[in-house]
């Protein structure tokens, strides 16, 4: 059981940042994916970004390259997404996920939410004009 709390979500306006955390209760020990995930209202999920929890593997949606980068702390058992030149079509709840360990963390994995099998409860980052 894998238990995931994030944190760091705000209101923000256009061009600022925001960095979001999830606390994870323990990192796997192969190579599965931590990943970032946002949907807004009335909108599917969409993977933002993800990281091998062993490994150095990472993976981007085209929409945040460049903007966003997602990170770990091993000794706080902790994933990070940096977020930057925030746009108002960022805005939505961002979820924390871990992936489940019948799957390797790669391009075509990183992004299908049926990979993971744990979630936290999200975070709100609003994006205004």
């Amino acid at each position: 059981q894998v238990q995931l709390v994030e944190s760091g979500g705000d209101s923000v306006q256009a061009g600022g940042s925001l960095r979001l955390s999830c606390v994870a209760s323990e990192f796997a020990t192969s190579n599965n994916c931590m990943g970032w995930f946002r949907q807004a209202p009335g909108k599917e999920r969409e993977g933002v970004a993800g990281i091998a929890t062993v490994g150095s593997s990472i993976y981007y949606a085209d929409s945040v390259k460049g903007r966003f980068t997602i990170s770990r702390d091993f000794s706080k058992r902790t994933l990070y997404l940096q977020m930057t030149s925030l746009k108002p079509e960022d805005t939505a709840m961002y979820y924390c996920a871990s992936q489940s360990r019948s799957y390797a963390c790669t391009s075509a994995s990183f992004a299908r939410p049926t990979t993971y099998n744990y979630w936290g409860q999200g975070t709100q980052v609003t994006v205004s004009s």
